[in-house]
């Protein structure tokens, strides 16, 4: 890499970052080699770029002038390079954050054809419930899965796929409890909720084009899908999931799908990307292979 390009992909990482230590570790570069070549590019050109405090690193004016044309300049240089090798040779790193329970069960199977077909590119997987910043956190592709319109409509995106949410409970506290026969007889259950996933306390069905929503009490709140199931195949109340978060279970019996008349609205899943409406071509390309492996069917 020549000692501009070096400079221009090491700034934006730290920019992007604002942290010299994380930009250093995503980069295998010392945080004094960051250091380094971040101020000899200042001193190149002239001009501060960073306003750096022992808390926190911001950019000036002219530093957020120069990171929004290094962005654009790295990425044709990238899609310089990839045309001449062709989309059969995707290479280099691609960081793609997904949810854990769905990340799982449907993105990470999906993956390995596509991986298998292009052996130079590497994936880094950010697994978690909690939801990245794809700017901060240098998330290259996220996967997330929403009911309704996607919060943020400044990153682009693409629908990948519609997946069906259903009501679940285990056997066992149904034995317990008993059967809800409508929606409103789960006011009078214990119910199990995901902190910040789609439909919180107010659960919204569809009958006969009739819409019902019902307010469920929470006995267990849980930060995670994973636990979610767990908690549902243990007896501990009735769970929101969807097809994909509790197939295996319900083919087992360790669950039962509840209120099966009554229908609620799909989850849509989401490639999400930063750069824009147009992505790099290796992120074109998994999002591609995963919006074919997926489908978009209702």
């Amino acid at each position: 890499m020549s000692d501009r390009w070096q400079e221009m992909t090491v700034f934006v990482r730290v920019a992007d970052t604002g942290n010299l230590s994380r930009a250093a570790r995503e980069l295998k570069l010392s945080q004094p080699s960051v250091s380094r070549i971040v101020g000899m590019l200042e001193a190149r050109l002239g001009t501060t770029l960073l306003l750096r405090t022992t808390r926190s690193i911001s950019l000036t004016d002219a530093g957020a002038l120069y990171l929004e044309q290094a962005k654009r300049l790295l990425a044709e240089m990238e899609e310089a390079e990839q045309a001449t090798r062709g989309l059969d040779s995707l290479h280099g790193l691609i960081r793609l954050a997904m949810p854990l329970m769905y990340g799982t069960r449907a993105i990470i199977p999906a993956l390995v054809p596509f991986l298998t077909r292009h052996p130079d590119l590497k994936v880094e997987l950010i697994m978690s419930d909690t939801r990245q910043n794809l700017i901060t956190d240098g998330v290259d592709l996220a996967i997330r899965i929403n009911v309704g319109p996607l919060d943020d409509s400044t990153f682009g995106a693409r629908k990948l796929a519609l997946v069906e949410r259903l009501v679940i409970a285990a056997p066992a506290y149904l034995s317990a409890h008993g059967l809800p026969a409508t929606p409103a007889d789960l006011a009078q259950h214990d119910c199990i909720l995901q902190h910040g996933s789609f439909g919180s306390e107010s659960w919204r069905f569809t009958h006969n084009k009739t819409v019902t929503s019902v307010n469920v009490q929470a006995r267990l709140w849980i930060n995670s899908a994973p636990g979610v199931l767990a908690a549902a195949v243990a007896g501990l109340g009735i769970a929101l999931g969807t097809r994909v978060m509790a197939g295996d279970e319900l083919r087992t019996g360790q669950l039962t799908q509840l209120l099966e008349p009554y229908r609620l609205d799909p989850a849509e899943v989401y490639a999400v990307f930063p750069a824009g409406p147009r992505p790099s071509a290796k992120v074109r390309g998994i999002v591609d292979h995963l919006e074919a492996r997926l489908g978009t069917k209702e």
